[in-house]
């Protein structure tokens, strides 16, 4: 079936065909490891207004990749895409050398931390020093210019582990105040995605435009979820107990994970990982192109690699190529959102057996 350009090229239907097979998976009785493929998300038309307020069709956006749906909006608002990509010695996350040469002319910087799909943060230096870049970018701008604004997602902000700290722009540069526009809700950081709330903070000139947009699109949370949470996050005690619980649970899960994966890179199998920072995420790497399998199949792409990490280790990740980066990157989002702590050993232990099963070319 034929539709438009936009549909047929949207990244996002990536996912949703790994969703299908994963589904199928299940439904035919197999178990499927750390399967959070995708679902909708409340800062979803915040982020949506935010960029039909600020955007015109060929204004520069710039993004670092991987980063969740960014290419997706400066799609929709027919926005010219600059892509800066970031690189593991980083934490995949980008950097004031990076982004510098791109500023002038940009309207719209979209930055995100901790990290979807990462799971990395921002360091305080770091975000001061693109902050500094910002404000001296638009104090050179004349006064009808319109100034480069920062879209600062911050969804999993409370979710930091160990010495991990969280920034933001505003706080470490007061001169980011005009021009900063935060994105925030409650469904990840409580493990609720079904309330559909999220906030966004910033200039009223500009929220004032979103809201306005908003008004047309009918995007609203229902006025009952709204006055729910309002009620609900003023219960400090009760949030503080249930944070400590969760942090700890999602930690030692990601932990967890991340040193099977180290333990598995030490006997030379083709893995290597990010150590977790945030959020729900761990970075791993899987790099077994060029590889062959026990029945002589030869994994040409990392499109089949996924698929036979998927077939053999029953492991669900999702490339970073949904996420913006690269097809050739051998990079995954893994996530524990619905990990079982007792399934830990055994998921990593059909990795190992997978990865074993595969021959080195030559």
């Amino acid at each position: 079936m034929k539709l438009s350009h936009l549909s047929e090229t949207l990244i996002g239907s990536e996912i949703v065909k790994l969703g299908g097979e994963i589904r199928e998976r299940i439904r035919q009785g197999e178990t499927i490891y750390n399967f959070t493929v995708g679902d909708f998300d409340p800062k979803i038309p915040l982020i949506y207004a935010l960029y039909r307020a600020i955007c015109d069709k060929g204004d520069k956006v710039i993004y670092a990749v991987p980063s969740w749906n960014n290419n997706h909006y400066t799609h929709f608002v027919g926005g010219e895409h600059v892509i800066v990509e970031a690189h593991p010695e980083d934490n995949f996350m980008p950097t004031a050398d990076n982004l510098r040469p791109h500023l002038e002319g940009a309207v719209l910087l979209s930055l995100c931390s901790p990290q979807n799909p990462t799971g990395t943060t921002f360091r305080r230096d770091d975000l001061k020093a693109i902050c500094d870049l910002v404000v001296q970018e638009n104090e050179r701008r004349g006064a009808q210019e319109k100034k480069l604004y920062v879209l600062f997602d911050q969804m999993y902000w409370q979710l930091t582990y160990g010495d991990i700290e969280h920034y933001d722009p505003v706080s470490l540069h007061p001169g980011m105040r005009p021009y900063t526009i935060f994105v925030d809700a409650v469904s990840k950081v409580f493990a609720g995605t079904g309330v559909r709330v999220g906030w966004s903070m910033g200039p009223s000139v500009i929220l004032n435009k979103m809201k306005a947009i908003l008004s047309h699109v009918g995007a609203w949370a229902p006025m009952a979820e709204q006055k729910a949470v309002a009620k609900f996050l003023v219960q400090f005690d009760a949030i503080e107990r249930f944070l400590a619980h969760f942090k700890k649970e999602l930690e030692e899960r990601l932990r967890r994970i991340y040193e099977g994966l180290i333990l598995l890179r030490s006997e030379g199998l083709p893995v290597d990982a990010v150590a977790p920072e945030a959020a729900i995420y761990l970075t791993i790497k899987i790099d077994a192109v060029g590889r062959t399998t026990a029945d002589g199949t030869f994994l040409q792409d990392q499109s089949a690699v996924t698929s036979y990490i998927l077939k053999e280790a029953k492991l669900a990740v999702v490339p970073f190529y949904a996420f913006g980066a690269p097809r050739n990157t051998p990079w995954y989002r893994l996530s524990v959102g619905t990990c079982h702590k007792e399934e830990i050993d055994e998921m990593l232990g059909k990795l190992r057996a997978a990865l074993r099963g595969l021959r080195a070319a030559g």
